[in-house]
């Protein structure tokens, strides 16, 4: 039995990449056709930034984890050469907003949600 997502999201493969959503593989040949138009540079997808380092809590045996935020694109502009981090996204979740939130406190960066 697969797994629906809650959000009625069908993964997608496009040019042998996966993608969790329709809206975000529309989204990377967009990308693509800009940056082969010398409108962007640096295109990469799924990059991860931590939010939050590994700890130990007390009473716990084992570390928990890292906070990890995975944008969908990350890309800069020409030509004032923005870095630009992006999320495809269909609906914003409290989850989402906390962890744009943390981006911008963390490392200084808009999360632009598309």
């Amino acid at each position: 039995m697969t797994r629906r997502n809650k959000f009625g999201a069908k993964k997608v493969v496009v040019d042998g990449l996966k993608f969790d959503s329709v809206r975000e593989a529309k989204r990377w040949q967009e990308l693509k056709l800009m940056a082969r138009a010398g409108e962007i540079t640096s295109l990469a997808r799924q990059v991860v930034f931590e939010l939050a380092p590994a700890v130990k809590l007390h009473g716990e045996a084992r570390k928990k984890p890292a906070l990890r935020y995975v944008a969908d694109f990350r890309y800069i502009v020409f030509p004032d050469f923005a870095y630009v981090v992006e999320d495809a996204k269909g609906r914003d979740t409290p989850v989402s907003r906390i962890k744009r939130h943390l981006m911008k406190s963390v490392h200084g960066i808009d999360v632009v949600i598309s």
